[in-house]
């Protein structure tokens, strides 16, 4: 495979130490006692930060490249799924459920729409939005709140991480609303070329 297929930018440095650190923030997370817990959450909003930072530093280098765009996105994913996977056992109950799993089931739906419309040569109709970038700042600064505490709905720090993620929920609703909404017209005449070529290879064969 060609040397530049993994370009080493620091974009994509930073996008790599923020997969790296995943496992050390769980292991933190899982192993270190209750009054430890800020420092599994102290990892996570500096992978956090480097989300920011490589998107910024490829911007203003220059240095944006297609691996870095596909990693970036998956790194996110990674880290955010991986949070709220932890949260949600740590809690074991319907109030951090709900909102876990309506997170997780849209980067799931809007990921898979994504690589559709990328396939129909329309991805930049299911961009990032303003809104996105709103929601991810909220769902972060949730799971920081929630990692830093331990799992208890009596102390006031989780009850406030708590209505943040709800927040980052209703906000990711919303926003997956409005990019099938912007890519429905794709979807549909999508649908519809495979349709008239399913018929025809169905006449094909009938021949």
């Amino acid at each position: 495979m060609p040397r530049d297929s993994f370009p080493v930018t620091l974009p994509n440095t930073l996008t790599l130490v923020r997969i790296a650190l995943i496992p050390v923030f769980v292991l933190t997370y899982i192993f270190f006692t209750d009054d430890m817990l800020w420092v599994s959450a102290f990892l996570f909003a500096c992978a956090a930060f480097t989300d920011w930072l490589d998107g910024f530093l490829a911007r203003q280098l220059g240095q944006g490249t297609a691996f870095g765009a596909f990693l970036d996105p998956v790194a996110d994913k990674l880290i955010v799924v991986t949070a709220l996977v932890l949260l949600i056992e740590s809690h074991s109950n319907l109030v951090m459920t709900l909102p876990g799993l309506i997170i997780v089931g849209r980067e799931i739906i809007i990921s898979a729409l994504r690589e559709w419309m990328a396939e129909m040569n329309r991805r930049g109709l299911v961009g990032v939005s303003w809104l996105g970038r709103i929601k991810t700042g909220v769902q972060m600064i949730a799971i920081v709140v929630l990692l830093a505490n331990p799992p208890s709905l009596t102390i006031p720090w989780v009850i406030v991480g708590m209505l943040l993620l709800y927040v980052a929920a209703f906000m990711t609703l919303w926003s997956m609303f409005l990019y099938l909404k912007a890519a429905w017209p794709t979807l549909r005449d999508g649908l519809y070329e495979q349709e008239i070529s399913a018929d025809v290879e169905e006449e094909d064969d009938s021949v």
